[in-house]
């Protein structure tokens, strides 16, 4: 008896070619890398629920040091979800909406 593997058809191999990835699908990585962790998520939510421009008050509503929020702002600054308007001697920061809008449409196509 033959016990080996079937081979398979060529017409199946054809299907299992590899798909390339999307200009869309490497913007949802570096978004939702924005996001990864929740502190992120919690600052997006609260300039988000604002709606206007924030100065230094983010770090008070965060059970976080002012380095530490400093630090998670330019990550999402990076990744252009979030904005920053110089307001000597302070940083003001919103969110983008047209980056959250985008952003919820790229997870919709999932």
């Amino acid at each position: 008896m033959d016990r080996s593997l079937p081979l398979v058809p060529p017409a199946r191999r054809a299907a299992r070619r590899r798909m390339p990835i999307r200009a869309e699908d490497r913007e949802l990585a570096r978004l939702a890398k924005a996001l990864a962790h929740p502190a992120r998520v919690a600052i997006v939510r609260m300039l988000a629920e604002t709606g206007e421009c924030v100065c230094g008050g983010i770090a008070e509503r965060l059970p976080l040091a002012q380095s530490t929020v400093s630090q998670h702002l330019k990550v999402l600054k990076t990744a252009g979800l979030v904005r920053g308007e110089l307001d000597p001697p302070r940083v003001c920061y919103c969110i983008d909406p047209a980056a959250l809008t985008r952003l919820k449409d790229l997870i919709a196509t999932l």
